[in-house]
C-alpha cells in the first residue's frame, strides 16, 4: 500500500511539474528579477539620477508644486525610498465654478518627475521597467489581467501540488540536500541536480507558492466577500474608506513645513517610512495633509495613513489597526513580496529563487532524459516528445534571452519613439519564440548550445552596450560609489558566465550507449 501511494505521488509530481513547467520557470525567473525591480527600473532610465533622502525628495516636490499648481485642488506626491531615483507628482487642477472635480489620475500634463537628490524635472525614457517582470510573473501578457492572474493561479496550484507530492515521492529527502554525483549516467546525474536544488531551498518553495496563491485569494476564493457585502465595490470601500473632500475657504494660509510633518508621522510609526502624501486645498487654511507608511518598511504588507492640519502640521488622525485576520493577510503578501527585506535577505530571496528555476528546469529536462531511454528508438523519439524537448529548449535558453532582449532594446530603441516601452515588451516575447524556433530547427544538442551561447552573450554583453550606448558603465558606478548599480553589472557578467557554462557543458555532454543485453549463449559457461 505505501509503494502504491508513493508511486501514484511520483506520477503526480510528474506530470504537474510538466503540465505547466514552462509557463513556471518564466514566472520563477521574471519573480526573481521582481525582487530587484527597483534596481532595474533605475538601470532602465538612465536619465535619472541617485536616490536621496524622502525629506529631501519632499522638500523639493513641495518647492516645484507651489510654482507650478499653487492652486490645485490636491496635489499628490510618491516619495523615493533608498533604492529610487525620483519623486513622482500629480496634481488635479481646481474645477472650475458648477463644475465636479475629476476624479481619478487624469492627464499626463498633470504629472511630473523629479529628481529625488536636486528636485528638478527630469524625463526618463519612456520604459515599464523592473515593473514589468513584476506583473508578467502574475498576470501574464497579452491576455485580460483577471485571466492572466487565473493563469498564474492554476500554474502555481500545480507548483504546490508538485513540491508536496515531491516531498512524499523522495524517500531520502535529507540525504538528497548532500548528494550530486555530476559524472554518474545522464538521469542520476539530473535527478541529483533536481532534487539539490529542490531541496536546498524547500522552505522558501513552500512559502513562496503558498503565499502567492494567498495574494490573490480574493480573485480564487470570492465567497466571503459575496456573503458578507452586497457587491465588491461595498467592500473595497470598507476596506480602503476615502475621506471626504473639503471644501477650499478662500483664506490664503502657508503649508505646514512638509519634513517636519514627515519626520513626526515616521516617530508616529517607530521609525517607519512615509511613501505618499496627499494634499488637499494647498495654499489654503483648510488645507489637509495625509501621509501613507511605506508598505516595504515592515513585514505586513500595509502602509497606514496619518492625518494633518495643512497648516499647522498638528496630527488629526490616524487609520485603525488592522484586525488578525487582515493582519495575516498582510504578513503573507509581504512574505511573498520581500519589500520588507534588508540588502542581505533580499539576495537571499534572489537566490533561493534562482534555486526555484534551477529546480523547475532541471525537471524538465529529466523528464526527457529519462523517457529518453526508454523509447523503442530514442534517435527517432515520437512527435510528443520531441515537442517537450524542443520546448526545454526554447524556455530555458529562452527566457533569459527574452529577459536580455528587453534591455537591449531599452538601451536600442530611439528614446522618442513612440510606443518605446510596448516595444521592449514585444522584444521579450519576440527572443523567447525565436529561441523556440531555433530549438525546432536544429538538432538537440546543437540546439542546446546555440541557444544557451546566444542567451549567455545577449546577458553578459549587457553592461558593455549600456556603456556604448549611455554615460553609465562599471567605471563609472565605482567611481560615484553606486554600489546598487555596480552590483546589477556584476550580476548580468555572473548570470552570463553561468549560462556560458551550461552552454560548455552542454557541448561536452554525451550520451552514454545504451547496454547491449547479453544472450543466453554468451552468459552459459564454457
Amino acid at each position: 500500500m505505501k509503494g502504491s501511494f508513493r508511486q501514484s505521488m511520483a506520477w503526480l509530481h510528474t506530470w504537474s511539474g510538466l503540465v505547466f513547467g514552462w509557463v513556471l520557470f518564466a514566472m520563477f525567473m521574471t519573480g526573481t528579477a521582481s525582487y530587484f525591480r527597483p534596481e532595474i527600473t533605475r538601470w532602465m532610465e538612465p536619465e535619472t539620477g541617485r536616490p536621496a533622502s524622502y525629506a529631501q525628495a519632499a522638500q523639493g516636490a513641495v518647492a516645484y508644486l507651489t510654482k507650478t499648481a499653487p492652486d490645485a485642488k490636491s496635489w499628490s506626491i510618491t516619495l523615493p525610498d533608498e533604492r529610487q531615483a525620483t519623486a513622482r507628482l500629480f496634481w488635479r487642477p481646481a474645477p472650475t465654478p458648477g463644475e465636479e472635480a475629476p476624479r481619478g489620475r487624469g492627464r499626463s500634463e498633470n504629472r511630473a518627475i523629479l529628481d529625488a537628490a536636486t528636485g528638478q524635472p527630469v524625463s526618463p525614457r519612456d520604459t515599464r521597467g523592473g515593473e514589468f517582470f513584476y506583473r508578467v510573473h502574475f498576470q501574464m501578457h497579452y491576455l485580460p489581467v483577471l485571466q492572466g492572474r487565473w493563469v498564474a493561479g492554476l500554474c502555481a496550484m500545480f507548483m504546490l501540488v508538485a513540491i508536496a507530492s515531491g516531498v512524499v515521492t523522495h524517500k531520502r529527502i535529507f540525504k538528497d540536500f548532500f548528494t550530486f554525483r555530476p559524472r554518474k549516467a545522464a538521469q542520476r546525474s539530473w535527478l541529483d541536480a533536481h532534487n539539490l536544488t529542490a531541496v536546498l531551498a524547500l522552505p522558501f518553495h513552500l512559502m513562496i507558492t503558498y503565499t502567492g496563491l494567498v495574494t490573490l485569494m480574493g480573485l480564487y476564493m470570492p465567497w466571503g466577500v459575496a456573503a458578507n457585502y452586497k457587491a465588491p465595490e461595498t467592500y473595497f470601500e470598507a476596506m480602503f474608506p476615502r475621506a471626504e473632500e473639503v471644501e477650499r475657504s478662500g483664506v490664503a494660509a502657508p503649508l505646514a513645513d512638509l519634513p517636519k510633518v514627515l519626520a513626526t508621522a515616521s516617530a508616529h510609526w517607530g521609525g517607519g517610512r512615509p511613501w505618499i502624501v496627499n494634499v488637499s486645498n494647498p495654499g489654503d487654511a483648510s488645507a489637509v495633509i495625509e501621509v501613507t507608511r511605506h508598505s516595504g518598511d515592515q513585514l505586513a504588507y500595509s502602509g497606514g495613513t496619518l492625518t494633518f492640519n495643512g497648516v499647522t502640521g498638528q496630527l488629526m488622525t490616524a487609520s485603525p489597526q488592522p484586525g488578525p485576520a487582515v493582519l495575516t493577510n498582510r504578513v503573507m503578501y509581504g512574505l511573498h513580496m520581500g519589500r520588507f527585506a534588508d540588502p542581505i535577505l533580499r539576495w537571499v530571496y534572489f537566490l533561493c529563487s534562482l534555486a526555484g528555476c534551477a529546480m523547475v528546469a532541471t525537471g524538465l529536462v529529466l523528464w526527457t532524459v529519462k523517457r529518453r531511454s526508454q523509447l523503442p528508438d530514442p534517435e527517432r523519439p515520437h512527435f510528443g516528445f520531441r515537442l517537450v524537448e524542443r520546448l526545454n529548449i526554447g524556455t530555458i535558453a529562452g527566457v533569459p534571452a527574452g529577459m536580455a532582449a528587453m534591455l537591449w532594446a531599452n538601451r536600442l530603441l530611439p528614446v522618442g519613439m513612440a510606443g518605446r516601452a510596448e516595444w521592449e515588451v514585444h522584444a521579450f516575447f519576440i527572443a523567447w519564440g525565436a529561441m523556440i524556433a531555433w530549438a525546432c530547427a536544429r538538432p538537440t544538442r546543437r540546439a542546446w548550445v546555440e541557444t544557451l551561447s546566444a542567451s549567455a552573450f545577449l546577458v553578459a554583453a549587457l553592461p558593455l552596450v549600456s556603456a556604448a550606448t549611455t554615460s553609465r558603465n562599471l567605471v563609472s558606478h565605482l567611481m560615484t560609489s553606486d554600489w546598487a548599480m555596480v552590483a546589477f553589472d556584476l550580476t548580468l557578467l555572473a548570470l552570463g558566465g553561468a549560462l556560458a557554462f551550461c552552454a560548455l557543458k552542454a557541448g561536452a555532454y554525451r550520451t552514454a550507449p545504451k547496454p547491449r543485453r547479453r544472450n543466453r549463449t554468451e552468459e552459459a559457461p564454457a
